[in-house]
């Protein structure tokens, strides 16, 4: 029996365990894949405070991991398949189903993340870090003075397209139908931009380079003509998935899968908690998920404290 399990070692997961470790409580990580999360898709990370000139994502990665390390909490690597709760009316008991194991614990923090939806053509997964990339607050400052494209048509992509001209030398938003589904606001201020160009009724069916991304393979869903793009990056905002399916059955889901909390980051169930990008918010950054980990952890501190 464990005081509390989180799942999930991305940034958020990783300083909710450091939290709960602080506090004392029996606690164990439980992570799918590899530590550190979808950030670990961008090398360096330039917006995290106290690195002025950024810092390289496995290394940030890294000290936060020797921090957890050092308060004695274990991370192990495994798929959680579901969340169980017994009990009755009385104070609950999770369940954590695994592949391999089954645990229990009285509290749970859900930091299971999510993962920007992806194109699915060819070269997308190749280039992953090398010039294709789904955050531009992360990674607009490698294309400075570059020729971009931005994939696209919601709010996102348009909000994006503007704050990447502030560093790109050109920037192509390329959307697959005649009109973008952003805000007009939004559409209007893109238009007034010169550095934005648009490519409509358009979409992305490959993307090539040998080392990074030099060019797209476009075409025009209308016309069916296809044409080679010249560009040295490509930012996809066609929408995130939250990691919550084995959750859709014991909490209160947004209509996109996104967990909803109140600020204290409790989730519709007893004893649980959710941070990180897998929580339904305004601003998914690496910053935002560690305050809302450390709140989480405390939250969840202060549940097992009233239980004694």
């Amino acid at each position: 029996m464990h005081d509390v399990i989180i799942i999930g070692a991305g940034p958020a997961g990783l300083v909710a365990g450091l939290y709960c470790g602080r506090f004392r409580l029996n606690t164990l990580i439980i992570e799918k894949m590899s530590v550190g999360g979808q950030i670990v898709l961008s090398p360096t990370i330039e917006n995290f405070p106290g690195f002025p000139s950024g810092i390289a994502t496995d290394e940030l990665i890294g000290k936060i991991k020797k921090q957890v390390d050092e308060v004695g909490v274990p991370v192990v690597t495994e798929d959680v398949l579901g969340i169980t709760v017994s009990g009755g009316t009385g104070i609950p008991v999770y369940g954590i189903k695994t592949a391999g194991n089954a645990y229990e614990a009285r509290a749970v923090i859900v930091a299971s993340g999510a993962y920007s939806k992806r194109l699915g053509v060819a070269g997308e997964e190749r280039f992953i870090g090398r010039g294709v990339s789904y955050c531009g607050t992360c990674d607009a400052p490698f294309f400075r003075n570059k020729e971009i494209a931005i994939v696209g048509g919601g709010d996102r992509a348009v909000e994006e397209a503007i704050f990447l001209t502030s560093y790109a030398s050109k920037v192509t938003l390329i959307h697959r139908r005649q009109e973008l589904r952003a805000s007009s606001i939004l559409v209007e201020k893109a238009k007034q931009n010169p550095k934005i160009n648009f490519k409509l009724d358009s979409v992305i069916e490959e993307i090539s380079g040998k080392d990074k991304v030099e060019a797209l393979k476009i075409k025009n869903v209308v016309s069916s003509a296809v044409e080679d793009f010249s560009c040295q990056g490509v930012f996809i905002f066609v929408g995130i998935k939250p990691n919550t399916d084995f959750v859709k059955n014991l909490l209160r889901l947004d209509e996109a899968g996104f967990i909803i909390t109140d600020q204290d980051m409790k989730a519709s169930a007893d004893a649980v908690f959710a941070c990180g990008d897998c929580r339904k918010k305004g601003l998914y950054q690496v910053v935002n998920a560690c305050g809302e980990a450390a709140a989480a952890a405390d939250s969840a501190h202060k549940y097992l404290l009233n239980l004694k």
